[in-house]
């Protein structure tokens, strides 16, 4: 009940009921974040969170302020102010040796068109450049030409100094919504629904201006891409706002695997059909991706799916992870996934192997797989068919983190720290081993007592 106060109402009828929400009561023994902080210094929406270190982290948002924390105690460190409207990426640049600049910087990008470099150590503003014709959506940095890119309507290539090298000319009114890189001095743009490869071209003995050059679109995706990361150093994968999964080879471009069949819709009805029926418009909308050695994990709608990237298929899946649609997710150690929604609730999840004890007929049909109607008799399927159908592991829900009262955007791990969650709510919460912090504050308590004597004295 206390989900639902928090994070808006369930569906009242419909497709909820026939995929219920996993649900898990107080006692939550898997759950290690027992206690939570709750950091309060922004005036907006807080959308971004990156980690500078072992020990502090930026939040930046709507606001348009940036916000240096201390992930232990989460004490403000800096607050970062130049922006006037809403930032809309922000990563960091590491320090280089050749580099007179020695100290990690931070680049933000707003909607008023500019670009601010920040010294993290300081708070001081660096650079900026304003120059832009239109709001960057999107920041990549390659450390192995020393320079970093900008994403807007058009691709610009500058470097540590805020100095322009190079930039295409306007590619679109859509503008590139994510970058990645890739190899052969090579970065992937996702723009609408293509996918667009650039190939920059360094200073050489034959010409010294840099260069972007458009290599190759890919037109294999039929709506907007929405995600797109790197898997590993072979590939990397792209996710659209209809459910397309697609895997790439770095090097070539090609297509290495596909995979759209989510929901398991029935080949004698027609797919969009049911998607009106029973579905909300963006339930089949990957938001997210996270990669490990083996498995693509997705966040498509309200639902956490997992692909495996040697059988090429899904191996486990939670339809109904959230009540609304999932927008972050990332892997923890002990092969745990934490996801957060648009619902307001933070979930962890674990990987498990099944044990199948025996083979059962599995339902075919969009309408089968939520129970309506009954199995027939030509949905059998040889035992090796259905082995190939059916997941070969599941996501079990081990806990259960509320806290924000609106949307929570995304969320950071810090191995030693505990999760750090950003919400619409205006909100930043740590949430803490309470098993750990309790030990830290007994440690803490007798190195007090050992300095001021009382420990012999009581002895």
């Amino acid at each position: 009940m206390l989900r639902w106060l928090i994070g808006g109402g369930r569906e009242p009828q419909g497709l909820a009921e026939k995929s219920p929400l996993q649900t898990i009561g107080e006692e939550q023994s898997q759950n290690p974040y027992t206690e939570l902080l709750v950091l309060k210094a922004h005036h907006d929406i807080v959308r971004f969170l990156v980690q500078l270190d072992d020990y502090r982290f930026a939040s930046a948002g709507d606001d348009g302020i940036v916000i240096v924390w201390n992930a232990q105690t989460g004490e403000k460190l800096l607050e970062l102010s130049g922006h006037t409207q809403k930032i809309t990426a922000i990563i960091t640049f590491p320090s280089l040796e050749s580099c007179e600049e020695k100290n990690q910087l931070i680049l933000t990008a707003s909607a008023d068109r500019t670009v601010i470099v920040w010294d993290c150590d300081t708070g001081r503003q660096v650079r900026r450049v304003s120059c832009f014709q239109s709001t960057v959506k999107c920041l990549t940095v390659l450390r192995s030409l020393e320079v970093w890119l900008s994403g807007g309507n058009d691709l610009c290539v500058w470097n540590r100094k805020l100095e322009l090298l190079c930039k295409t000319s306007h590619i679109s009114d859509t503008g590139i919504s994510a970058l990645v890189e890739i190899p052969n001095n090579c970065v992937a743009a996702a723009v609408g629904k293509e996918l667009i490869i650039f190939r920059l071209v360094a200073p050489s003995k034959g010409s010294l201006e840099w260069d972007i050059i458009e290599v190759k679109r890919l037109l294999d995706h039929q709506d907007n891409i929405l995600s797109l990361v790197n898997v590993n150093d072979v590939s990397f994968v792209t996710g659209s706002h209809v459910g397309e999964l697609i895997i790439w080879d770095v090097l070539d471009w090609t297509v290495q695997a596909y995979e759209r069949n989510f929901w398991d819709p029935s080949p004698q009805l027609d797919v969009q059909q049911e998607i009106k029926l029973c579905q909300k418009p963006n339930d089949v909308s990957i938001h997210h991706f996270t990669c490990d050695e083996e498995n693509v994990f997705a966040a498509v709608g309200r639902g956490l799916y997992v692909y495996n990237l040697q059988m090429k298929r899904v191996i486990a899946c939670q339809k109904t992870a959230h009540d609304s649609n999932v927008l972050h997710i990332a892997r923890l150690p002990n092969r745990q996934l934490t996801s957060c929604s648009e619902d307001g609730s933070v979930r962890i999840w674990e990987l498990r192997e099944k044990q199948h004890l025996a083979a059962e007929p599995v339902p075919t049909g969009f309408f089968n797989m939520w129970g309506f109607g009954r199995v027939n008799k030509q949905a059998s399927q040889p035992v090796k068919k259905q082995q190939e159908n059916t997941t070969s592991c599941s996501l079990e829900l081990i806990g259960d983190l509320i806290g924000h009262s609106s949307s929570v955007e995304m969320f950071l791990y810090f191995q030693d720290h505990g999760l750090v969650t950003c919400s619409a709510d205006h909100l930043i919460i740590l949430w803490k081993n309470g098993e750990r912090e309790s030990g830290l504050r007994s440690l803490k308590l007798f190195q007090k007592l050992e300095e001021n004597g009382d420990l012999y004295r009581a002895a």
